[in-house]
């Protein structure tokens, strides 16, 4: 008689990567004492096991992993069980060496890291698949097993393979994709340099060419290789579904900008149970809890909208940065609750217990090397407290003031050779413009451009080199039903194809934008112009300038300066019910913040100028209740006006004013 499994986390998910493995046994009964004082309620096993459950082809060894679920059931702790297939074991490679990768310079990677895998190999999908039904056949009806983990990080720290089985993969899903070779000629522009194919075993994938390679062959294999992997993805996932039925199947993403530029997360979120995130601070940015915020709010929006799970992220500092920079006291508990806020269904880590040997042993964990006398584990226990009390607002959902267009298939075209200007950087501009909204006390959905955007008063496009018509019309759609619309420079430029739009740039956007760009003006190393404005107001701006012809537009900045001086550069269009705004060069931070206050009047936001700098307050709301989190990131003591509730983590009533100290968190729940 199968026992009863839990589906999912049922409460707020608190602990992290447990690699018991590593340790001697007599050990674990010391780290369940410790979860348990620490508050711990799931932890994520087996990540990296697949040579000790599985130590030669066919040869199971599950006693360890028994006793080890079984212990954690007893305490009341869940799993995030793994499928282990992100490392096949040595035996593994030592009999298929081709199924590790070749990089685009022809070098077959070696074992001894992490992630060194052909996706397209048959012999890896078959060991996969292998141990993937082995666990689930075992541990499908566990009671400790709440959810599925399957790999880890797809994409990192490496992706693509060039080798020759990838290539014959590359050529049936392209034959998938165009079904003709001519249909494939025509999108990959191959009349270009007298590059057309007439045999489909002609094609190869993008390797090292003499000069620039055909960007749309370039386009195609990302593409190609967010698909491979998201098959074996789905490979595994769907025999998790079939032998634990009930039980979410997940993978952790890396949605941060800063981390994994190779998976199309809008495609892979819609094949998750749930989505999960891995963030890492960029240690060294003096404000890196906005990165934080942006990665949360971007692992939110893939899903939807739905509350996530943030499934890693660090107690303190991480060695595999340049520097690993330690958190000050109080600041994981400030990442951990900000995840929160923007719809994280709680805080895991990297990892329980410090590593003694291996790559990753100076980095910080959960029970660090300094044991349980630190300042780590007595935050680490706090925190503990801290996600108990929050359990009323599981459930809820984080509402957004407006959104951000991203797309990943766009970022991939745009960093492609022989753009206009190697300045342009898709990855800058969505981040300048994060961080503007941010200081607007925003919170911000990202949306794929296809998406319907009806709902959000304020629509930023920050960079979108690529753009599909259907996109073009979407956005147009979305002004004229009421919508305000920012655009920011090279955006709407090509096709799906890296074809240009026919006819003057911006194509997709020119009517919605009411211009066209007539010439890219890119500007020299250091070089920076002037733009003028109502009552002689100026900006600076820097790396890229355009000649605008107004064709309906109303010039609202003009270049007072510069290879477009006398030309529009900031322009306003009122079309239908709403408003387009054209941003044509590269603003600093305090031009940024002018166009966006103004777009703002437009799409009748209030300013929120009451609010400190660098204090977040986000709003979840649901069946649950009302919950407005307060987190102060600065070294002084704030006020917020609020309203009238109950704080969670004091249990003290509030009545409109909030008092929120430095460097600490505040969850009011609001009376009905």
């Amino acid at each position: 008689m199968p026992h009863a499994v839990p589906q999912g986390p049922g409460r707020l998910a608190y602990g992290g990567d447990y690699n018991p493995e590593q340790w001697p046994e007599e050990t674990w009964q010391e780290d369940i004492a410790l979860m348990r004082e620490a508050g711990v309620t799931m932890v994520s096993v087996g990540i990296f096991s697949w040579a000790k459950l599985e130590p030669s082809p066919g040869r199971y060894e599950f006693g360890w992993l028994d006793r080890l679920l079984d212990l954690l059931h007893t305490a009341g702790i869940r799993a995030d069980l793994a499928t282990p297939t992100v490392v096949p074991p040595a035996w593994f490679y030592r009999a298929h060496p081709e199924a590790l990768p070749v990089s685009r310079e022809g070098v077959r990677l070696a074992f001894g890291s992490r992630g060194a895998i052909c996706h397209s190999s048959p012999a890896y999908q078959e060991a996969a698949a292998g141990i993937t039904r082995a666990l689930a056949e075992r541990y499908g009806t566990h009671p400790a097993v709440a959810m599925w983990h399957v790999h880890n990080e797809y994409g990192v720290p490496v992706l693509e393979c060039y080798c020759d089985v990838s290539a014959a993969h590359f050529r049936r899903w392209l034959a998938g994709r165009y079904g003709t070779l001519d249909a494939l000629n025509a999108a990959w522009g191959t009349a270009f340099w007298g590059q057309a194919y007439g045999d489909w075993e002609e094609i190869n994938p993008p390797r090292l060419t003499p000069t620039t390679c055909n960007p749309a062959q370039r386009l195609d294999f990302a593409r190609f290789a967010s698909d491979s992997a998201l098959d074996n993805f789905r490979r595994e996932r769907d025999l998790l579904h079939e032998l634990s039925p009930g039980v979410p199947v997940t993978t952790n993403f890396m949605v941060s900008p800063t981390q994994c530029d190779t998976i199309d997360y809008w495609a892979w979120a819609r094949e998750v149970d749930i989505v999960t995130n891995d963030h890492y601070l960029v240690a060294e940015d003096d404000r890196n809890h906005i990165n934080l915020s942006m990665a949360a709010d971007l692992s939110r929006s893939v899903g939807g909208g739905k509350p996530w799970l943030l499934l890693e992220h660090s107690t303190s500092g991480v060695n595999w940065q340049t520097r690993g920079i330690a958190k000050r006291p109080g600041e994981m508990a400030r990442n951990s609750l900000a995840h929160v806020a923007r719809g994280s269904e709680g805080a895991m880590f990297f990892q329980w217990r410090a590593s003694r040997s291996g790559a990753e042993k100076f980095h910080s964990a959960m029970v660090p090397h300094a044991g349980t006398d630190s300042r780590i584990w007595r935050e680490v226990v706090a925190l503990g407290g801290h996600l108990g009390a929050l359990e009323p607002v599981r459930g809820t959902r984080t509402v957004a003031d407006a959104a951000i267009v991203w797309d990943w298939q766009s970022w991939w075209a745009q960093k492609l050779e022989w753009r206009p200007s190697e300045d342009l950087d898709t990855r800058e501009r969505a981040e300048a413009v994060y961080a503007a909204l941010f200081d607007r006390h925003l919170t911000v959905d990202f949306a794929h451009p296809e998406a319907d955007l009806s709902r959000y008063p304020l629509v930023v496009v920050p960079a979108l080199y690529l753009m599909t018509a259907e996109a073009g019309k979407n956005l147009r759609r979305y002004v004229e039903g009421g919508g305000t619309l920012v655009v920011c420079y090279f955006s709407g430029i090509v096709d799906e194809h890296d074809a240009v739009h026919p006819g003057p740039h911006p194509g997709a956007l020119r009517e919605v934008l009411g211009l066209t760009v007539e010439e890219f003006q890119p500007l020299r190393a250091g070089e920076q112009v002037t733009l003028e404005g109502p009552d002689g107001h100026r900006l600076t701006a820097d790396v890229w300038a355009e000649t605008v012809v107004a064709r309906g537009a109303e010039p609202v900045w003009t270049y007072a300066d510069g290879p477009a001086a006398g030309c529009p550069a900031i322009t306003r269009h009122e079309l239908g019910e709403g408003t387009a705004w054209y941003v044509s060069a590269r603003l600093d931070t305090a031009g940024l913040d002018t166009v966006l206050a103004a777009a703002g009047l437009d799409a009748d936001i209030a300013p929120r100028e009451e609010l400190p700098r660098d204090v977040e307050v986000v709003r979840r709301e649901g069946e649950g209740g009302r919950y407005l989190f307060v987190i102060n990131h600065t070294d002084a003591d704030t006020e917020v006006t609020a309203g009238d509730g109950t704080e969670l983590l004091t249990g003290t009533r509030v009545t409109a004013a909030l008092p929120v100290p430095a460097g600490g968190v505040r969850v009011l729940h609001l009376d009905d």
